[in-house]
């Protein structure tokens, strides 16, 4: 993927580092393949505003995206590569031998003329989704399962993907994007590759006029407030507000706030932080 410098004509682009844009191959997306998406302005049914600083924003369109690729053995060539205004990673039309249309996250490097198949024993390229059990140990993968046929759950954002490490009678080792170190079933499917649009968290919005394109509104601080909106608000002067903490009095730093004796605890074998549960 390219960035792009904007020259510093106005305010706003002085500090823009943007996308190029330059995998994406058309900027009409499958009409079969949208749904409408509604915006809330962060009103719940009864109109009152159940969640702050959301509003505004350009209208959108949801594109499907085929989470679970369960259409399998039945040979797909990727016709585009699109934008996605619904997540950071791009998107890949795909097209099957049987007319067949439907979306998947794009990976890094898969070429438009490229082929891409599905199913349980399929060769381990980028693009091709299979399960854990048939791949190489040191596999790079995206778009992973946590439970067979519910379609992937992890690293599914751009630029994310996790490492196959281990293979064992029921489950396989998966290094997270996190750093953590997981088992999961190894009937579960996965894509191989890492999800396209590496640099996305290199880019600078610029303004914050981007921001309320985006349907995001400005966020005030909560020791800018008095002490009755926030519990760090208020005091004389400049006061530091105290100990880091959300407007309900919940700590924001330093606070474990995973469920104790959680099911999947046993999954895991080391924390993002080296330690074990």
């Amino acid at each position: 993927m390219a960035l792009k410098k904007y020259k510093p004509i106005t305010a706003g682009t002085r500090w823009k580092i943007g996308n190029a844009y330059a995998e994406l191959t058309s900027d009409t997306p499958e009409k079969s393949l949208l749904e409408p998406a509604k915006k809330t302005g962060g009103r719940n049914v009864q109109g009152r505003r159940s969640m702050r600083y959301i509003g505004g924003g350009h209208k959108q369109h949801y594109r499907v995206i085929d989470f679970k690729r369960n259409k399998q053995n039945i040979p797909a060539t990727v016709k585009t590569i699109e934008y996605d205004p619904n997540r950071s990673a791009f998107i890949a039309l795909l097209s099957y031998a049987d007319g067949e249309k439907r979306y998947i996250l794009a990976p890094q490097g898969l070429q438009v003329g490229a082929t891409v198949i599905s199913g349980p024993e399929v060769a381990p390229e980028v693009g091709n989704a299979l399960l854990l059990k048939n791949m190489p140990l040191g596999t790079v993968v995206h778009n992973i399962e946590l439970q067979p046929g519910r379609g992937g759950a992890i690293a599914r954002s751009a630029g994310t993907y996790a490492q196959l490490n281990a293979k064992e009678e029921k489950y396989a080792s998966l290094k997270m994007p996190s750093g953590e170190l997981r088992k999961v079933l190894i009937t579960c499917m996965a894509t191989v590759g890492t999800v396209s649009n590496s640099d996305h968290a290199l880019q600078s919005i610029g303004k914050a006029g981007a921001n309320r394109w985006r349907g995001i509104r400005p966020r005030n601080r909560g020791v800018a407030m008095n002490p009755v909106d926030h519990p760090m608000g208020g005091g004389e002067g400049k006061a530091s507000g105290g100990h880091p903490r959300s407007r309900t009095g919940k700590y924001a730093k330093g606070l474990k706030t995973r469920k104790p004796h959680k099911s999947s605890d046993k999954l895991i074998v080391t924390r993002k932080n080296g330690k074990k549960l």
